[in-house]
């Protein structure tokens, strides 16, 4: 048989569970998974059942302890991992990874969070398209190829985290440092209308300035942390300014931005505040060294911090993140999702990094080749991802697992 009469097998398949995929969908979306709080038992046990009904042979589930859980802010993480096997001689191992832990919901709804509503053939829910989708998309991709399961070699790896909004700690690379997954390629969750094959960055630290409280009559016995903190902030906006004059090679990617997105301090308005506190956001593109940056940041704020007397400053790391890419687009990895994407969608398919940082640094940083794929729009803005109103195009999540599951045929076909 050729590999075109392969190929429409599995597209009649995927059409034929069109229903399923949706209805799959509206049954995560209706299961909170918000993190924080991060108690993401309830789904990871619900995807478990799941992948069992649909008859994977492999099935486990890992829970993560709760010290472990409680480190990284969360109240209970698990990680779920499905084999499918077409010949465990040969061929190579690829993981789809998804997350199943989302932002909370917030306000300015007009459709519920949980509902998975569907409008003008739109599925409407937290998580509906980062990427809940994506997990749907992943195992109805696998499910398409027992259909030509006798043409294949080698075998897939399903891997559903819990943990990506506090940073993956737990999730792929606590499955990479434990051999539960051993993958010679991953796809982790991204866009319908591009490939991502390298993304940002991210620095997070938490700044603490403590002075000493005075009465606000009589100033001159205290020292004024919230005075240090401004001065802190005057060079970080001055420091911020200069960013944009550092330029990414890659498409997709502009400059490193940086961001103060919390600030809390002082007692009363009538007491000299004896602590303030920032935390801030800082985008590392990947031509950057982080450890460098990390250094330049720190040294920037001690120097600003001191010129106020009596002050004490902490500067705590909460998260590095390092970038990933980019995987070359000659790749044969690459150009598999590329022609299989032309054949569906038509047009020309973007190739690009992002601004975000995702799971996929876990993979590339143990010498996997990565690339971002899947259900979502063409922009999170688009189909306001991490905001009201979030939702995913059914058309959109058919027409991923399509893709995923001709681009999986031509990696792990025999005599490939």
């Amino acid at each position: 048989m050729t590999d075109e009469f392969e190929k429409q097998k599995l597209l009649r398949f995927i059409e034929s569970r069109r229903v399923d995929l949706v209805r799959f969908l509206q049954e995560l979306v209706a299961i909170p998974s918000d993190n924080p709080p991060g108690d993401c038992g309830v789904i990871a046990e619900h995807v478990h059942q799941r992948l069992q009904a649909y008859d994977f042979k492999q099935v486990s589930m890992h829970e993560i302890s709760p010290e472990e859980s409680a480190k990284i802010g969360m109240t209970r993480v698990s990680n779920v991992v499905a084999y499918e096997v077409f010949d465990v001689e040969q061929g190579p191992e690829i993981t789809l990874n998804s997350h199943g832990d989302v932002v909370p919901p917030g306000a300015g709804w007009t459709k519920g969070p949980y509902g998975g509503e569907i409008i003008d053939g739109k599925l409407y829910g937290r998580g509906a398209a980062v990427s809940k989708s994506d997990i749907v998309t992943f195992i109805f991709a696998v499910l398409a190829l027992r259909e030509v399961a006798t043409s294949l070699e080698g075998k897939v790896s399903l891997a559903f985290t819990f943990d990506e909004e506090t940073g993956g700690e737990m999730g792929p690379k606590w499955l990479l440092e434990k051999d539960l997954i051993k993958p010679d390629y991953a796809v982790c969750p991204g866009f319908s209308y591009s490939i991502v094959n390298a993304h940002n960055g991210c620095l997070h630290m938490e700044v603490t300035i403590k002075g000493k409280q005075a009465h606000a009559a009589e100033p001159q016995h205290g020292h004024d942390a919230l005075e240090s903190m401004t001065g802190v902030l005057a060079v970080l906006y001055q420091y911020r300014k200069t960013l944009a004059s550092k330029k990414s090679n890659v498409p997709g990617i502009t400059s490193p931005t940086l961001v103060v997105g919390k600030i809390s301090g002082g007692i009363n308005t009538n007491v000299v505040p004896d602590e303030c506190k920032i935390r801030l956001d800082r985008r590392l593109i990947p031509e950057e060294n982080p450890e460098e940056v990390e250094k330049e940041i720190i040294s920037i704020i001690t120097k600003a911090a001191a010129k106020v007397d009596g002050i004490e400053i902490e500067i705590k790391r909460i998260l590095l993140a390092k970038s990933f890419g980019p995987i070359s687009e000659d790749s044969s990895f690459v150009q598999s999702f590329k022609r299989n994407w032309q054949q569906i969608m038509e047009g020309e398919l973007l190739i690009h990094g992002s601004p975000l940082y995702t799971d996929a640094r876990h993979f590339y940083e143990a010498g996997i080749p990565v690339l971002l794929f899947g259900a979502g729009p063409r922009t999170l803005l688009e189909a306001n991802g991490h905001r009201a109103d979030e939702h995913v195009n059914i058309a959109d999540l058919v027409n991923a697992t399509k893709i995923v599951a001709l681009s999986l045929f031509d990696l792990l076909k025999r005599n490939n």
